[in-house]
């Protein structure tokens, strides 16, 4: 998530990732890695980066905190299809053999 907040800010900005890259100090594969969530940049980096792209890291975890709450509120529920069956009058599952579907609702 950090790295998609990262992304999605230098893009917004109209920034490439040399352009970021050079003023953050940090090389440009690196932080491709870091922005695709396969490099944990430590707290100095990111530090770096943030300043790169004029924004505060606390600013940054905030957006990072916002699409974490907001990924969570767009799941979707799930039931269990046993649960579904005993509403209806339908017979419960009988034990662990027993396969199971889910449903999303």
């Amino acid at each position: 998530m950090l790295g998609d907040v990262l992304r999605r800010t230098r893009r917004e900005q109209g920034r490439t990732l040399a352009d970021v890259a050079r003023a953050a100090k940090v090389s440009m594969p690196y932080l491709s890695e870091v922005e695709r969530g396969r490099k944990e940049a430590s707290s100095e980096v990111l530090v770096a980066i943030c300043d790169a792209l004029h924004i505060e890291l606390s600013d940054l975890l905030a957006e990072v905190g916002q699409d974490l709450v907001d990924r969570r509120a767009g799941r979707a529920s799930v039931i269990r299809l046993a649960a579904v069956t005993r509403r209806r009058g339908g017979p419960p599952a009988r034990g662990p053999a027993d396969a199971q579907c889910l449903l999303a609702a």
